[in-house]
């Protein structure tokens, strides 16, 4: 099957091509994100592989499936197959309107997720950022470093899927009691978390970790009314979807020092920054900007999932999910479309 692959960096094209040798998909791989500025790189193509940060909107999907250039074998998507777990960047009913199908990936390895949120976790509270920073500069001052045990802390879980169970067991492991919160509670997680209501878990929680999807429904969950139920002093850690925090509010919240601590390998604006080399010019986004002047927040770039691991499921999963399509096979990732 002839793909586009969007958004493909030098790691895409590697796992994807050590991965292809056993599939024999024709990929052709493009840097930029898919968005309606780029769409027309789609022409030629039966399917489009793309991640996070391409938009999939009404736009662009209908400037894919129609025929760029009035030729009737130029332009044909009828797959769209994502490298990731989300599909909140795509147009669900105009996919549908189409005839477009859309297949995911459900999981590649959640120990990557919950590992990284876990160090995200450790490093906040015994800064070894800082740490690190002064011994290098010959400072063994210990003054401004000091942490706190994990063990006999609270940790507020929301979300307990394949990703939240795992961290939910990490920090078991470390001795935390664990609040969970989910619509639909996971059996396996009853052995080691209480499931509780979200504000029972925002008042309570020292520490809070997001492992939800992003739905209408769970749009800025984290928001000024949430953080007024939290602890004063509450350590955030999001590596799941941006927008599930009001990054405004938590400005605020941890200018007042009401969140104490905050994590974040998303962004709700991330989209024009993450994954690009952009340390020559000059950052347009002042909320993000304000994000980096506390010196209680921590930032990643979108890298919780990057692991040789994960890259190679990613790869494995994407690749059978368009043989299956091709063979016209029943594909267990595909997203049910709206009825």
């Amino acid at each position: 099957m002839k793909v586009a692959v969007f958004s493909a960096k030098s790691y895409d094209r590697q796992s994807l091509e050590s991965v292809n040798r056993d599939y024999g998909h024709e990929l052709v791989y493009f840097s930029p994100n898919l968005e309606i500025e780029t769409a027309k790189l789609a022409a030629g193509f039966t399917g489009i592989c793309v991640f996070v940060n391409d938009t999939l909107d009404a736009e662009t999907l209908r400037a894919i499936a129609s025929k760029i250039s009035g030729s009737k074998s130029e332009n044909d998507i009828k797959l769209i197959a994502l490298r990731c777990t989300g599909f909140n960047n795509v147009d669900l009913t105009v996919a549908k309107e189409l005839g477009i199908t859309v297949v995911r990936v459900p999981a590649y390895s959640p120990y990557a997720v919950a590992e990284h949120a876990v160090g995200l976790i450790l490093t906040l509270n015994r800064k070894f950022h800082r740490a690190y920073a002064r011994v290098r500069e010959g400072n063994f001052s210990l003054d401004g470093l000091l942490g706190f045990d994990l063990h006999d802390r609270t940790v507020g879980i929301i979300g307990t899927g394949r990703i939240g169970m795992i961290a939910a067991q990490i920090l078991h492991g470390f001795g935390c009691h664990i609040l969970a919160y989910d619509k639909f509670p996971n059996p396996a997680c009853e052995a080691i978390a209480s499931y509780v209501s979200l504000f029972e878990l925002f008042s309570k929680s020292d520490i809070i970790s997001l492992h939800c999807p992003l739905t209408p429904e769970t749009h800025h969950l984290i928001n000024s009314e949430a953080i007024a139920q939290m602890k004063h002093g509450v350590m955030l850690i999001n590596t799941s979807r941006g927008a599930l925090i009001d990054t405004k509010a938590v400005i605020k919240a941890l200018k007042s020092g009401k969140v104490g601590y905050l994590g974040l390998d998303v962004y709700e604006q991330e989209a024009d920054l993450f994954f690009e080399d952009l340390s020559n010019t000059v950052i347009q986004d002042d909320v993000f900007q304000r994000l980096l002047t506390f010196p209680n927040v921590i930032i990643t770039g979108h890298q919780a999932f990057f692991t040789e691991d994960a890259l190679r499921n990613i790869a494995q999963t994407t690749l059978q999910n368009i043989t299956d399509f091709e063979n016209g096979n029943p594909c267990p990732n595909t997203v049910n479309l709206p009825s």
